[in-house]
């Protein structure tokens, strides 16, 4: 087969976009340029590789298999040029980070305090809910991924920050002082969507002591269980990173809380970090929870 690494780029765009318009525009080409190198590259591996439906574009069986071996080849052939421009005493390049939702409270902070110190590197922040961050890792679309908690994969996973669960109520919700949990039965509970790495701590800390709580409200996102709570919907359990402490809110000091979880980064064992994931890695182990 011929194919060269500008249509292997083509086809991850393609991939990624489901859009031959929007694959071309992405790797900087005409889309009737697109549209030809597609062909020959559909010609070059002898199988289809993807099909339009409903106007949008689906990868065949093959053209799965051709993705996951294109990144594999761009991911090595960056690593490559990485290690040349330490060679040479230079530091540059991209590095592509996948982090569930919660996460966006401090981790643009760490990477930047990370670009200070590699100013010409370009870094691609992908914030998702915990199934697309694991969906990434499993395409093994990005160098290094931040969850609280890993899929059961062969993954190198090392724990860099504590991240605790918190219950909070509006400040006008009469409790007990430091209420358990069966003194909250009759509460009902605004919680983060099943799949959640928070719902699956919360779920786990709640069966391991028989609790089954009245949920009302599942949410997808920390401010939307905010808002409900300050509004006085229920009581809520998020992450203290989470946590925007004001006039409407409180924590409850329930006995049993906070959750111990953890903030976890994580990669596919089989995988080569490049230098600068590498370097990025160690910066989150070092510096991860200080001011």
């Amino acid at each position: 087969m011929n194919v060269t690494f500008r249509q292997l780029r083509l086809f991850l765009a393609l991939a990624e976009t489901g859009s031959v318009s929007k694959a071309a525009a992405a790797t900087h080409v005409t889309q009737p340029t697109a549209s030809a190198q597609l062909k020959e590259m559909t010609e070059a591996v002898g199988l289809p590789l993807h099909e339009v439906i409903s106007r949008r574009v689906h990868l065949t069986d093959a053209g799965r298999q051709l993705a996951q071996t294109a990144r594999a080849m761009l991911a090595e052939w960056e690593g490559f040029e990485q290690q040349v421009d330490q060679m040479k005493g230079l530091s540059r390049g991209r590095l592509r980070v996948a982090a569930v939702s919660t996460a966006k409270y401090f981790i643009p902070r760490l990477i930047g305090s990370f670009c200070r110190l590699h100013p010409a590197i370009d870094v691609s922040l992908e914030v998702l809910n915990r199934d697309g961050v694991v969906a990434r890792l499993r395409d093994n679309r990005d160098d290094i991924y931040i969850m609280s908690m890993p899929p059961e994969l062969d993954l190198e996973d090392e724990v860099f920050m504590e991240n605790p669960l918190v219950v909070i109520a509006a400040r006008s919700t009469r409790l007990p002082a430091r209420p358990t949990l069966a003194q909250l039965k009759d509460q009902r509970f605004i919680l983060r969507e099943p799949g959640s790495g928070t719902r699956m701590a919360t779920d786990r800390h709640f069966a391991k002591r028989r609790f089954r709580p009245d949920v009302r409200l599942e949410l997808g996102s920390n401010e939307a269980i905010r808002e409900a709570v300050a509004g006085g919907l229920g009581l809520g359990v998020i992450s203290r990173h989470a946590l925007q402490v004001g006039k409407d809110i409180r924590v409850v000091d329930v006995e049993g809380f906070p959750i111990s979880s953890r903030w976890h980064v994580v990669h596919p064992r089989a995988k080569h970090l490049s230098p600068i994931a590498t370097a990025f890695r160690a910066h989150l182990l070092a510096h991860a929870g200080k001011p």
